[in-house]
C-alpha cells in the first residue's frame, strides 16, 4: 500500500495527537516517519499505554494527562520493534517478517518510507502462486 494510501505519524507529534489519530483510524499500530519523509519506527497501543505509567527510569509511575501534550511520538517509540525493508526485499524475506508483525513498513535506498505491506497482502500473494486463479 503506498504511502499515499496509508495513515503514520509524524515523529514530532504530541501523544495525544498521535493516539487521537490511531483511535480515528482504528489501528493498533501506525508507522512513524520524520518531516524529511525518513521512517522512524512504528508505535502501538502498548507503547502509548506504557507511557502513560513508566516514567523515563522506566519505573511504574503515571504521568499527568497535561504532561501528555509536552511528550512526543519520537519518545515512546521502542526501537526494532517493526523492522523495515527495502523496496528490493524478496517475498520469502516479507513472509518472515508477516509472521511477527501485522504489516512490514517499506523504505527506499535512502530510508524514506515510501508505504507497507500487509500481512493480507503477503498471504494473498502466497495464495494465489499457489493455487492459480481459474479464469
Amino acid at each position: 500500500m503506498p504511502k499515499s494510501k496509508v495513515a503514520f505519524l509524524y515523529d514530532d507529534c504530541t501523544f495525544r495527537q498521535g493516539l487521537e489519530k490511531m483511535r480515528h483510524h482504528g489501528y493498533t499500530a501506525i508507522p512513524v516517519i520524520s518531516r524529511s519523509g525518513q521512517y522512524i519506527g512504528t508505535v502501538s497501543e502498548g507503547d502509548f499505554l506504557w507511557a502513560l505509567v513508566q516514567d523515563t527510569r522506566g519505573e511504574v509511575e503515571p504521568i499527568a494527562l497535561k504532561d501528555t501534550e509536552t511528550l512526543h511520538v519520537r519518545d515512546i517509540i521502542r526501537p526494532g520493534q517493526y523492522p523495515c525493508v527495502r523496496i528490493t526485499v524478496s517475498m520469502d524475506a516479507l513472509l518472515h517478517n508477516a509472521t511477527k508483525q501485522n504489516f512490514i513498513p517499506v523504505v527506499d535506498d535512502l530510508g524514506n518510507f515510501i508505504g507497507i505491506v500487509t500481512r493480507k497482502d503477503i498471504i494473498r500473494y502466497f495464495a494465489e502462486e499457489k493455487v492459480p486463479m481459474e479464469a
